[in-house]
């Protein structure tokens, strides 16, 4: 009888972890999603030239929050976190600087 020995590449886990849930899935979905929907904001700030009902502290906070959730991602390895954050510190940031320059500019 002839064992496999567990050191084997057959018998050890796969280098990129398990499939992706419904949760995880969903949550990639909604990323995208949401974005999109932030996209008309930043518009409307850049080409409207109207930050008028911009809430700095708001988007600040966004922004701030984008940046933790960026680092965490990349602490933790996980590229559904880091990338996604990536698209919202840009959104954030544009809404930030798009609401200092249009409002107090």
């Amino acid at each position: 009888m002839n064992l496999i020995s567990t050191h084997s590449p057959c018998v050890t886990s796969a280098s990129r972890g398990p499939a992706p849930g419904a949760l995880e899935k969903t949550l990639r979905v909604l990323s995208v999603v949401t974005m999109l929907m932030t996209i008309p904001q930043v518009l409307i700030i850049w080409v409207g030239h109207d930050a008028s009902g911009v809430s700095l502290a708001s988007w600040g906070a966004y922004l701030v929050s984008a940046c933790l959730w960026f680092v965490y991602g990349i602490q933790k390895h996980d590229k559904t976190i880091y990338v996604a954050c990536i698209g919202w510190i840009v959104l954030d940031a544009a809404s930030v600087v798009g609401g200092v320059i249009h409002s107090y500019g």
